[in-house]
């Protein structure tokens, strides 16, 4: 018979996937609010990524609930819930390793969304952080708004070693701190589905065993074991 202890533990694992898809779908449908700088770190299909793990996650949960009520005899279930415990850690790793890979060239390829960026998204970048250009006052500024008044004064701007007077240092500090955590947060998601997946596979052992003995006790006529 599976202990309890075991069960115990499966089911927090469940819930917890539960909860790091509800996460997963809730934080990629609020991140497609309007709002500049976000959209530049995180694109449409960074998005959509996000919303199909989310889901994955939630339709795994539901195939986990149908499969644990099964009766011990029944594993079959039990084991499709692995498989698509599988499909979910490819996932993981596939959009995990992404967001990590796009953070060693994150000044280069901000500089590529910088440059198609329209005038109003340059212009409140550059007021919102009082900056002017990309990596210094004369490389792409966008002139007008409150702070890049003119062409002289985005040229005179003092360079630094921080960069803060130009907008790179801003744009890919944020850009940083967003997608670390995002990454961190994926490959978090991993630890809970190999957890119950090894989980899984104990509860599929427990249960086979509860069978075999079963049957081997309604050979001996019901009399158990001394």
């Amino acid at each position: 018979m599976v202990s309890r202890a075991l069960m115990a533990s499966w089911a927090v694992l469940d819930v917890l996937m539960l909860a790091a898809g509800v996460v997963a779908l809730a934080l990629s449908i609020v991140w497609r609010a309007p709002n500049v700088l976000m959209n530049m770190v995180l694109s449409n299909a960074d998005l959509t990524a996000g919303t199909i793990l989310g889901v994955a996650l939630i339709i795994t949960f539901v195939v986990s609930v149908t499969a644990i009520v099964q009766r011990n005899h029944v594993t079959f279930p039990l084991e499709l819930l692995n498989w698509a415990l599988l499909i979910d850690a490819i996932g993981i790793v596939v959009i995990g390793t992404f967001v990590w890979f796009y953070t060693l060239r994150e000044r280069a390829n901000f500089y590529d969304l910088w440059k198609v960026a329209s005038r109003e998204d340059k212009l409140f970048l550059q007021d919102k952080f009082k900056c002017c250009g990309y990596f210094n006052g004369t490389d792409l500024p966008e002139i007008g708004g409150s702070f890049c008044t003119s062409a002289e004064a985005a040229a005179a701007l003092a360079v630094d070693v921080s960069e803060t007077n130009f907008c790179v240092s801003h744009i890919t500090g944020f850009a940083d701190s967003t997608l670390n955590n995002i990454f961190t947060t994926v490959y978090g998601f991993m630890a809970i589905v190999i957890c119950l997946f090894l989980a899984t596979l104990c509860v599929i052992k427990k249960r086979q065993e509860a069978e075999r003995f079963k049957r081997i006790d309604e050979k001996r006529g019901g009399k158990g074991f001394v």
